[in-house]
């Protein structure tokens, strides 16, 4: 049996074998090594490759000035995609060692402050025998402050009217002011899924005044009423069971004041003598202390009126002691 490559029978002749076209040139010129003359050199035989060369390439400037310009175009369609400036861009892109301005993680938006601003004038309008105050932060938040009144009808609007559909009660919590004539402020924050908008209800009372609970209008305001009462000792009248939710059984005071003492009132311990947890009154090392008020290191300066200034008496002379 002939091989494939044996000679064609005789009285025929074989068309002659098309001749196999190089591959084009890469637009790449190999590296020269430092002190050797411009011309490329030989490519080495990478070792057991079987006839796989290895070059390092340098592009040419026409190359080279395309593919930076090409990687300047994806860079800068990247920087609109993501929010970043033209001048950030161009940094990255240059590798400039100039301070770069980063992107704020929450940019102001007029359009948005407006918005805001126009619907808390609405509602102030709608029920100005409640609102006391409307105003927007500077990350686009919109807080009203309401008279104690006032919590079951506005949380009522807010949740029902159509423009608002605030229908989600995300937290409620209490900051304690000592300085305030109500030292107690109430914060409700409502989000809106609707709008994709959220919005904060602020109110006031002191230790003795209770306020109305929210359970009839935001169901999630259960758990939250009852931490209240348990760190800060606000009464919400109308709850359905007004307990204490982290702190033990006859635990004495509420943590979050301020006029709490930190080391508390009593303290628990296991007694190896009686085998079990027992629960004692606090041993202070020195019987009496002084805290001053006056001082700069205050814990809360916002809230804190300024303190009068010191009246310099005159002393008396010896001979007048005389």
């Amino acid at each position: 049996m002939p091989s494939p490559r044996a000679a064609p029978a005789s009285g025929c002749s074989a068309p002659p074998a098309p001749r196999r076209q190089a591959p084009p040139l890469p637009a790449t010129v190999p590296e020269a090594a430092p002190g050797s003359s411009s011309r490329a050199s030989a490519p080495r035989r990478k070792r057991g490759g079987g006839g796989v060369f290895r070059f390092r390439c340098v592009p040419l400037p026409g190359v080279r000035a395309g593919m930076l310009a090409a990687a300047a175009r994806r860079l800068a369609r990247a920087a609109l995609r993501a929010g970043v400036g033209p001048a950030t861009a161009q940094a990255r892109l240059t590798g400039s060692s100039a301070a770069e301005t980063r992107p704020t993680v929450r940019p102001k938006n007029e359009v948005e402050q407006k918005q805001l601003c126009a619907f808390g004038e609405y509602v102030a309008e709608i029920l100005p025998k409640y609102i006391q105050q409307v105003q927007v932060t500077c990350f686009n938040e919109l807080e009203l402050l309401i008279h104690p009144d006032g919590i079951i009808p506005v949380l009522t609007f807010l949740r029902d009217h159509t423009n608002a559909q605030f229908k989600s009660l995300a937290d409620l919590t209490a900051v304690d002011v000592p300085s305030r004539q109500y030292r107690f402020e109430i914060v409700y924050n409502l989000l809106s899924l609707r709008f994709n908008s959220r919005i904060r209800v602020k109110t006031y009372t002191d230790e003795l005044t209770p306020v109305d609970s929210a359970v009839s209008v935001h169901k999630a305001a259960n758990w939250y009423e009852r931490e209240v009462w348990d760190m800060y000792g606000v009464f919400f009248a109308n709850h359905p069971d007004l307990r204490r939710i982290l702190t033990d059984y006859g635990f004495e005071g509420h943590p979050f004041r301020k006029d709490f003492p930190l080391s508390g009132y009593v303290e628990v311990r296991y007694d190896d003598e009686v085998k079990r947890v027992v629960a004692e009154p606090v041993e202070l090392s020195q019987e009496f202390r002084k805290f001053d008020l006056n001082s700069p290191w205050e814990a809360f300066p916002a809230y804190r009126a300024a303190p009068e200034h010191l009246k310099i008496e005159a002393g008396t002379k010896k001979e007048d002691a005389k």
